[in-house]
């Protein structure tokens, strides 16, 4: 069956309807989706074991692989789902090849934010019969979602980009597209397959189709988070993200001085705010929006903005202790595991007391390191994080909204903080804390040469642009 396309990509996310338009472009004779093929965690479908004869670990090896099966297979399109946590090397090939037709999803983000939540409580990801649906009702939480929709943002506005630098255009679709017949039958039309749709997917059904505030437990709360939204930015690309810019929401300007903290994530954040906290002895400002974080500059004439770098080795020792080893709130459990099976990083399932020694902690971070060479290179299955990605590369963010115009080092904080307050109006300011020590081992306790030659090959980029060193203990001299 010849059509416009070698094969095909679905760019959804989690709770955005892509199992429902999976199973209707199943429906279409000649058309075959396979799932999630490159999840880092599973193969296609979670009890999956291949996809087109290809094992986990033969799409790891070499992905490029499982695309060019996907091209030729004998008959039909095929295609997949893909969510911004799968293999970025897939995403780069499909998004680089124009025989790759690209179908962008989209949700109203507010709605699948709470879908997830629900999701997670109940452990029902898809419902078949309305019988066994579970239902519950979720916190809304302000800070959480805001980076959700940051991380969503991201994603579509770098999908866009590349689809406009290489000349190409997608077929985007939106969650309540999904019951309309007839675009799903322009869909295929513009696929290029011959077949139609008679009838949606009988299947899946809604499965929290109430309204968004009769879903959550605190619904005041959330309107009233919502409601400090900038409505002006919500539509970038045409789709349902709004857009909220690089992080903006994390800024933190002090009660009186005027000071704005810019923070770079996996840096010494909470020790810089509740500096500021002291400075002024009031509550912080923020939780803003682009237009807010204006208007503020706009009535502080003079005002100073910082933002403060911490030792490439420190920020990512600290990283692996509290995200990969730590199991508590926050912690990445799935790329723990992912790191432990794919990776054979070295680590207990649970940290315990006596089950994991200073030994092996070296020999885990070590491995760590080298993991985070390949992810920062593009060739490993798993997201680059924000808490790991170079700092360059988070200062290039920062700076397409406001460039911050002093960029200090964590261990020059202790002087320099006091004396940039001072600057400002204050004769006596407090002095910065200094961070603890990571847990269950600090980094002084296993430092040597060779952990430092391995972070420096793994942030060239930041020991250049930053001229960092050797790292030191920051000790506290308060």
């Amino acid at each position: 069956m010849p059509t416009d396309f070698d094969y095909f990509i679905i760019l959804a996310e989690m709770r955005t309807g892509s199992n429902l338009l999976e199973a209707n472009l199943n429906a279409l004779d000649g058309v075959q989706c396979h799932g999630e093929a490159f999840n880092p965690h599973f193969i296609g479908y979670p009890k999956a074991t291949e996809v087109l004869g290809f094992s986990l670990e033969d799409r790891d090896a070499a992905p490029d692989r499982l695309i060019e099966a996907m091209r030729s297979a004998p008959e039909g399109l095929h295609g997949f789902r893909f969510f911004h946590s799968h293999d970025p090397r897939a995403l780069t090939m499909a998004l680089n090849d124009p025989r790759c037709a690209k179908i962008i999803l989209n949700r109203n983000p507010l709605d699948s934010y709470i879908s997830l939540k629900i999701a997670r409580e109940t452990q029902q990801w898809m419902l078949t019969n309305v019988k066994r649906r579970r239902t519950t009702k979720v916190a809304f939480d302000a800070d959480e979602f805001r980076d959700y929709v940051d991380e969503q943002q991201a994603f579509q506005l770098s999908l866009v980009n590349q689809l406009q630098k290489s000349g190409q255009t997608a077929f985007f679709i939106g969650y309540e597209d999904l019951t309309q017949l007839d675009v799903l039958n322009g869909l295929a039309a513009w696929l290029g397959v011959e077949a139609r749709l008679d009838q949606l997917a009988p299947d899946l059904k809604p499965q929290n189709p109430e309204p968004a505030l009769s879903k959550v437990t605190n619904p005041e709360a959330m309107d009233a988070a919502l409601a400090a939204l900038d409505r002006f930015n919500l539509h970038r690309t045409p789709n349902f993200e709004p857009r909220r810019g690089p992080a903006v929401s994390r800024h933190i300007a002090a009660a009186e001085t005027p000071l704005m903290y810019l923070p770079i994530r996996g840096g010494p954040e909470q020790i810089v705010a509740q500096w500021m906290s002291d400075l002024d002895g009031g509550e912080l400002i923020t939780d803003r929006n682009q237009k807010q974080v204006r208007r503020w500059m706009k009535a502080h004439p003079g005002h100073r903005k910082f933002t403060v770098l911490r030792h490439p080795l420190a920020r990512a020792h600290s990283v692996f202790c509290e995200r990969i080893l730590g199991t508590g709130p926050g912690a990445y459990a799935g790329i723990r595991n992912r790191l432990r099976n794919g990776f054979k990083l070295p680590i207990p399932g649970q940290v315990r007391d006596g089950n994991y020694s200073l030994e092996q902690h070296y020999q885990a971070f070590s491995a760590f390191l080298e993991f985070l060479q390949l992810n920062l290179s593009g060739q490993t299955p798993i997201r680059v994080d924000g808490l790991w990605c170079t700092q360059a590369r988070m200062l290039e963010g920062i700076a397409g909204f406001a460039l911050p115009d002093l960029i200090l080092r964590e261990e020059e904080m202790a002087t320099a903080l006091p004396d940039l307050a001072r600057s400002l109006g204050h004769s006596a300011p407090p002095k910065p804390g200094v961070p603890t020590p990571d847990q269950p081992y600090s980094l002084d306790q296993i430092y040597d040469d060779k952990l430092e030659a391995l972070a420096e090959e793994t942030y060239q980029r930041d020991y250049l642009q930053f001229g960092f060193g050797k790292w030191r203990p920051i000790r506290d001299e308060r």
